[in-house]
């Protein structure tokens, strides 16, 4: 059997010498552009379709504001701004000189738009959307085109006095390729640095965390196998978000389950002299608490192919496939590592052949023996007061905002693109560049103007791509485009399109209203409709898979309402903390869904390995102190995973994105408080309150009926 346990190993390095590599590549085939991500049916997707017909290509744009804030514009400046936009299509891309800026151009820049107070000048620099993504230099057009832009600006205009900011849709675009960068290095670095400390402390050994950190690596490399080439040739949109999600979950998951199968193995070397004998007890008992945890969790994220947005869509199924990576290394690679180091990889506490089991050692003197005996002492008031202080926590669920966010406050730090957007807002009407395009019947078009002018907040409507010029019909449709007044990536711009929407509706149900701020309110929208949609959806599925591993009905409805309290409490406390110790502006829409997919999908995880054991102790001793024995036996392992999986998300935090941020602190502080609260106390307490009802209507509830009112045996 070492012989199997070799070929396993070095298949395994095989698969990682491929697929490793690709983790790393994995930034090449990013699509951030949230616009690419709605559905066909939106309405600004539909008006981008009909503005895409006018043109040969579509564009994605820069707007570059060079701008003079102490006394003005001076006569140089002019000529000097000139010289500078009339040699952008030369510029050089940084990762590759032989490149240049002027390749990936739709058209040359025209002149500089002088501000009305004569204090800046704007330049909009519009690149084929299509070639944004092309990579060169190891490194995204989209970011070059900024880079050169900046390093340029700062070279000639910045040795004069003039400060120059790239922002618009291309350069926020940039800036997160950038925030992002970090995803492929710092943050995984970070997340198994954390898990290593943790793992030392829990095994107290210096191998075992090696193991199970390079099986969490090589499940990653797996799950970095299938998603690169499927994300490459278009078949899986894949985010920087969902790349950085992806990471923590691969690493999360893998040690949850490898803490499961070590624990159990562990258990049965202390009855078995065979280490084979004993990672095959150790296998079986796993199994099917693991297989039923990574199926609650693969299908809960496919789930996610509900949503009409394509960034959630896509998180569906490379999250699931990180998942199954993390399950097949973890009951695979792990076991045969195991088995060719035998019982040293317990160095220096060896377990021993002693037939001495965890309950035993535990009885009601260790920590979570004591838990135990407070559970089966005052079950019922330890059920009640713990349901009260997690409701009080969930009635702070409405306090938190979840309507959106400007493009400005998704960096918690200074970047160049959230300095010129509040240039260009300081300077020119802060809709300038992401005009508002509504797509008409062109003898519509005078009547569309007019009422445009009487909406607050949207200024100087023309007919047509370019004024002065003739408008483009095509099957009897034609532009208008207009300025908002807010910045087009903020909460009131939103606020004013849908104004003008619902008065367009009276002149007509085929006037529509497309652009930026129109895309990100349409994201809002399907946010909010995923939200619907989806947490049903999974609640349904979760249901269905713990009904079918307790063979239970009762149970299951039990675990599913106590996670979904447990959600809300969590959501609670992030209101709270969000807005009174961080003072976020508020959290994009899908905050809230994202927190709920994770916490619910992975939460579970923890009522599942607790139940399963319960269920596994049962009919030697009765629920009643079968629940007691199995709180006893998992509390050190499942506390240990909830604790690493709380620190694996944390390590989100370290990039400057606010989302990443909020869901790092949703998903730790909701996994700690899932792991130390209901699975330790709200769950034990109530079924033990139930007594062997909690199995009906399968056999063994029926059974324990009987004696459901029975006095509980001690732990052990």
């Amino acid at each position: 059997m070492r012989w199997v346990a070799l070929v396993a190993v070095l298949a395994w390095f095989g698969i990682a010498s491929v697929g490793g590599p690709l983790v790393g590549r994995l930034s090449e085939v990013q699509q951030n552009d949230s616009s690419g991500f709605l559905p066909k049916s939106a309405e600004s997707t539909r008006v981008a379709n009909f503005t895409a017909r006018l043109s040969d290509t579509t564009t994605l744009p820069y707007l570059v504001v060079i701008a003079r804030n102490t006394g003005g514009l001076r006569a140089a400046d002019t000529g000097a701004v000139a010289t500078w936009v009339g040699g952008i299509p030369a510029l050089a891309l940084p990762s590759d000189r032989t490149r240049t800026v002027g390749e990936f151009l739709s058209v040359a820049p025209r002149a500089a738009v002088p501000s009305a107070d004569r204090a800046a000048f704007l330049v909009p620099v519009t690149v084929v959307r299509d070639r944004a993504s092309d990579v060169v230099g190891g490194k995204t057009v989209l970011f070059e085109v900024a880079q050169a832009l900046r390093d340029s600006a700062a070279t000639t205009l910045g040795t004069s006095g003039l400060e120059v900011h790239v922002t618009g849709p291309g350069g926020f675009f940039a800036d997160f390729v950038t925030a992002f960068g970090g995803i492929d290095g710092i943050l995984l670095l970070v997340a198994l640095g954390v898990v290593f400390v943790i793992l030392l402390i829990v095994y107290k050994s210096p191998i075992l965390p090696f193991a199970v950190l390079i099986t969490a690596v090589f499940g990653l490399a797996t799950a970095a196998l299938v998603i690169f080439p499927l994300a490459k040739n278009g078949n899986l949109p894949l985010s920087g978000q969902s790349q950085g999600i992806l990471s923590i979950l691969v690493v999360g998951a893998a040690t949850d389950y490898s803490l499961l199968l070590v624990a159990r193995y562990r258990e049965e070397l202390h009855d078995s002299e065979s280490p084979w004998e004993a990672m095959k007890s150790a296998w079986r008992a796993a199994i099917e608490p693991i297989g039923a945890s990574a199926a609650t969790v693969i299908i809960g994220l496919l789930c996610l192919r509900l949503s009409d947005l394509g960034s959630t869509k896509g998180l569906g199924p490379v999250g699931a496939l990180g998942i199954a990576g993390a399950f097949v290394a973890s009951l695979t690679f792990l076991p045969a590592v195991l088995l060719l180091i035998g019982r040293r990889v317990f160095w220096p506490r060896i377990p021993r052949v002693d037939h001495a089991h965890a309950e035993d050692a535990l009885g009601r003197h260790g920590l979570w023996g004591r838990v135990a005996g407070l559970v089966g002492s005052h079950p019922r008031r330890t059920w009640v007061v713990t349901f009260l202080a997690l409701a009080a926590c969930a009635a702070f669920v409405p306090t938190l905002s979840a309507k959106g966010v400007t493009q400005s406050d998704l960096f918690l730090t200074t970047v160049d693109s959230v300095t010129g957007q509040r240039a260009l807002a300081q300077h020119f009407p802060a809709g300038s560049g992401s005009p508002v395009v509504i797509l008409t019947p062109q003898a519509k078009a005078q009547e569309v103007v007019d009422l445009v002018k009487t909406v607050p907040g949207v200024a100087d409507p023309v007919v047509g791509e370019t004024p002065g010029r003739p408008p483009t019909v095509v099957d009897g449709f034609v532009e208008v485009q207009a300025t908002l007044v807010a910045a087009a990536d903020s909460v009131a711009a939103q606020g004013t399109i849908e104004t003008l929407r619902s008065r367009l509706d009276g002149v007509g149900t085929e006037v529509l209203v497309g652009g930026t701020t129109a895309s990100n309110l349409d994201v809002r929208d399907a946010s909010e409709r995923d939200l619907r949609v989806i947490i049903p959806t999974i609640l349904g599925v979760i249901f269905v898979v713990l009904a079918l591993l307790l063979r239970s009905l009762v149970a299951p409805v039990l675990l599913v309402l106590a996670n979904v309290l447990s959600f809300a409490a969590t959501i609670g406390v992030s209101a709270l903390v969000f807005n009174h110790v961080f003072h976020f502006p508020g959290s994009d829409p899908s905050t809230p869904l994202y927190g709920f997919v994770f916490l619910v999908a992975l939460g579970i995880d923890y009522s599942i390995f607790l139940m399963t054991r319960v269920r596994e102790e049962a009919p030697r001793r009765g629920t009643r102190p079968g629940i007691l024995v199995g709180l006893a036996v998992t509390g050190g392992v499942i506390t240990s995973a909830g604790v690493v999986l709380a620190a694996t998300f944390s390590a989100l935090a370290v990039l400057p994105i606010l989302f990443l941020v909020q869901i790092a602190f949703i998903v730790a502080f909701g996994v700690l408080l899932d792991t130390l609260v209901v699975r330790s106390l709200l769950v034990p307490a109530l079924a033990h309150d139930i007594g062997g009802r909690i199995w009906w209507p399968s056999q063994l509830g029926r059974e324990q009926d009987q004696t459901s009112d029975a006095p509980a045996a001690p732990v052990g």
